[in-house]
């Protein structure tokens, strides 16, 4: 189903929160063991910390990553995935004596409208080895941000948004209310919505936040009509858009 969806120049403004997925070429293993896990993690928070993006969530799949991110630069995002692919791939294939392309083409992403869907989307990525079956609860899953926000596991990683800090007057407050969040299952429908959105380069809002995305890129965010190629204007002298090229070896 991916590869049928309409290539779309990825879209980035400095302060908007993103939804990232990078997978694994053709679903294949991108993380053989927890070594690979923690090798790809350090790198995450040194390139994110060079470029200018505050991780808020994340978690290693054995086949693919989520991160949600805010980028201080238009290109910020861009250039730490290209950094972070390039030398996790290098690694990757040294250690386990392989050669060729790990990743399944460029990361796929979506802004995310942090006032109705922010958390939400926290919700998405954290829960995402319990509805892999790999675990229980998310709090079992050790290669995640969820032991951050729900517990208040040190992390040099993650960087807990605004609306986290929200949640209540003090960390033990702010923990609570978190882990009550994830009382109830996400709906089917969300999650389907997180997906498309992420999958396809749309935003994830309401029409208002993609119509205000609309004005400040030059670039619609909303779904084409089928069957219609999408125009890719942009204004005279605009430069709004992230750096648009792969991550490769």
């Amino acid at each position: 189903m991916e590869k049928n969806m309409t290539r779309r120049r990825r879209v980035s403004w400095p302060g908007i929160a993103q939804h990232l997925i990078q997978r694994g070429n053709n679903r294949q293993i991108c993380f053989a063991d927890e070594q690979d896990m923690l090798a790809f993690g350090q790198w995450l928070c040194d390139y994110s910390s060079e470029h200018g993006v505050a991780v808020h969530a994340w978690v290693f799949m054995t086949n693919h990553v989520h991160i949600l991110a805010t980028p201080q630069e238009h290109s910020s995002i861009a250039l730490m995935m290209q950094a972070l692919g390039r030398r996790y791939v290098r690694y990757f294939n040294s250690r386990h004596r392989r050669t060729g392309t790990l990743w399944e083409g460029r990361y796929r992403s979506c802004l995310v409208d942090s006032d109705e869907y922010l958390l939400q989307c926290q919700r998405y990525i954290e829960m995402n080895p319990v509805r892999a079956a790999m675990v229980a609860t998310p709090g079992q899953y050790r290669w995640s941000s969820y032991r951050t926000h729900a517990h208040g596991k040190a992390s040099r990683l993650t960087t807990p948004h605004s609306l986290y800090h929200r949640l209540g007057d003090t960390p033990i407050e702010r923990q609570a209310a978190y882990r009550a969040l994830f009382c109830e299952q996400l709906p089917a429908q969300l999650v389907e919505s997180i997906n498309q959105a992420t999958l396809s380069g749309l935003a994830l809002g309401n029409d208002k936040f993609r119509q205000q995305i609309k004005q400040l890129t030059g670039q619609s965010v909303q779904p084409g009509k089928p069957g219609r190629p999408l125009r890719k204007s942009v204004p005279p002298n605009q430069t709004t858009t992230s750096i648009d090229s792969d991550p490769q070896p």
